[in-house]
């Protein structure tokens, strides 16, 4: 029996001794451990280029960058390379309006057009009763209007002309539905009552006396070749985005995310907004303005928040001014998320422990952004060890597949051997609404193509009946259906286009109809 209990405890060293030595040591530093946590993602999620920083109590933990700025080149990011923050912006522009309402110049729930007096919703009762307030809480009625500077290049005041004729998805208040342009009008707010443009006011009041030297409020200033490119994942393959107008276009409603920055300057932005609104003897904002940024101003449906719920179960979603809000281990967090075409970004706290996590990609959604922010937060905070990369790439590997899935699904309801109903040559021609703007549908080397607001090009193929297949030269938006409609003459009417119905505008007479 001795020697049988010899034999097995020599067996179990020797098991011991084999795994000691083929898994990687474990640093007991935090901060050591958090930098090879994130290097790991970096490589598991195939992101080029990331910057992570992370603040607590007044101190700079980690600040560091990973990757490269372009795939196929060799320059590395670093803290001094410039990211988008897209709508962690947000917060930003919600503290400009702070400063104002510190300043006594306006209250959170003086009438917008107090401000704005030609800004107009669709419903006029809603005009008259929209308070400032409501345009940093998405809780307007209006969904998601993007198009307006997505598809178009219009100026900032067009957009919110054009605002007024986007219908309602529900009623006033009742709901939460993410909306950009609100911010712009936000931005707007802060430009009438300073006397500045929006994007000077925050150069002026934040950037400067937070020594914020590399940040820029908009695309266009973003000249310094330090910067990271945006790149999307198309089958299997990250591709770089070189498209100057494609991110250009978000300068149009900047206020809603428009700030490109760097670790280097986001330490300052960081510790000011855990810090009560303070940072290096200097103070932003009044505390009770501070507070005000975090109070829980909307409730957020399941509908709208984040994927993340399947696995973090918050018990209540919330939205601030310019922040979401959930629980987390006990814990209240305030985050926001930003993303523009190959472009990520998360700004989250844990205010309870001081603690404050930024993380940037170049990388179109790549969600291991939430996994950075929870995992410093156990890291930092809360002494818990959570692979939340692993579980989170699998949560998204679903959905990829669900979306092939919907895909071929598409592919497979199309029926074949039809053709249209006129001669190709019929659906040329002018289309017009005064929403969505104009597109234009040619003729070229025998193929149709269409251009959209001569942002937006691509080629149109048959694909059954009346519908065609609009494959853009923007090979980042993939494919989507074109449908003509007929009148009772049997000509071509109509075109639908991503929810939109423009009117085919005659031959002679029909300048202006975009313009109503």
């Amino acid at each position: 029996m001795k020697s049988l209990l010899s034999c097995l405890w020599l067996l179990v060293c020797s098991v011991q001794l084999l795994f000691s030595q083929s898994r990687k040591p474990v640093s007991a530093d935090p901060v050591a451990r958090y930098d090879a946590y994130v290097q790991q993602a970096v490589n598991d999620w195939k992101v080029p280029g990331l910057t992570v920083t992370v603040v607590k109590g007044g101190k700079v933990l980690l600040k560091k960058g990973y990757g490269v700025r372009e795939v196929g080149k060799a320059d590395a990011v670093n803290t001094q390379t410039l990211f988008a923050m897209a709508s962690t912006t947000k917060a930003m522009t919600a503290a400009c309006l702070g400063m104002l309402v510190d300043e006594g110049k306006l209250r959170w729930d003086d009438p917008v057009t107090d401000y704005l007096p030609d800004f107009q919703l669709y419903d006029p009762a809603v005009t008259r009763e929209l308070r400032v307030r409501d345009l940093l809480i998405h809780n307007t009625g209006v969904g998601n209007a993007d198009f307006l500077w997505a598809s178009m290049q219009i100026s900032s005041d067009e957009i919110l002309r054009r605002i007024r004729l986007v219908k309602p998805t529900y009623s006033f208040r009742s709901s939460f539905i993410y909306q950009n342009i609100m911010y712009l009008a936000a931005g707007k707010v802060v430009e009438k009552v300073s006397g500045m443009p929006w994007e000077r006011f925050m150069r002026t009041r934040i950037f400067e006396p937070l020594g914020m030297r590399r940040t820029q409020a908009l695309f266009r200033e973003v000249t310094d070749l330090n910067r990271a490119k945006p790149h999307v994942e198309i089958s299997d393959t990250i591709r770089v985005m070189n498209s100057p107008t494609e991110e250009g276009l978000v300068d149009a409603i900047g206020p809603a995310g428009s700030v490109w920055s760097c670790p280097d300057d986001l330490t300052a932005w960081m510790q000011c907004m855990i810090d009560s609104g303070r940072y290096d003897g200097k103070r932003l904002l009044k505390p009770i303005t501070w507070a005000e940024l975090f109070k829980p101003q909307t409730i957020v449906t399941d509908a709208q928040f984040y994927p993340t719920q399947q696995l973090t179960h918050p018990s209540w979603k919330t939205y601030g001014l310019g922040w979401f809000q959930h629980d987390y281990r006990g814990q209240r967090v305030n985050f926001h998320t930003g993303s523009l075409t190959g472009m990520v970004a998360i700004h989250g706290q844990l205010p309870s422990h001081k603690l404050a996590v930024y993380v940037q990609s170049n990388l179109d959604h790549a969600e291991l952004r939430h996994a950075l922010m929870y995992r410093a937060f156990d890291e930092f905070a809360l002494g818990v060890n959570h692979d939340w990369s692993a579980e989170f790439r699998q949560l998204y590997g679903g959905f990829r597949q669900q979306a092939k899935t919907a895909e071929r699904r598409v592919d497979s309801a199309r029926v074949m051997n039809t053709k249209p109903t006129l001669p190709i040559t019929a659906y040329i021609g002018s289309y017009a609404d005064p929403l969505y703007g104009k597109v234009e549908v040619t003729m070229q080397e025998g193929k149709l193509r269409l251009s959209l607001n001569s942002v937006l090009t691509g080629r149109l193929d048959h694909w059954h009946y009346d519908t065609f297949r609009l494959t853009y030269d923007q090979f980042w938006n993939g494919a989507d259906p074109v449908t003509f409609s007929l009148d009772a003459q049997g000509k071509v009417a109509k075109l639908r286009w991503g929810g939109a119905e423009l009117m085919k505008v005659p031959d002679s007479g029909g300048k202006g109809v975009a313009e109503r």
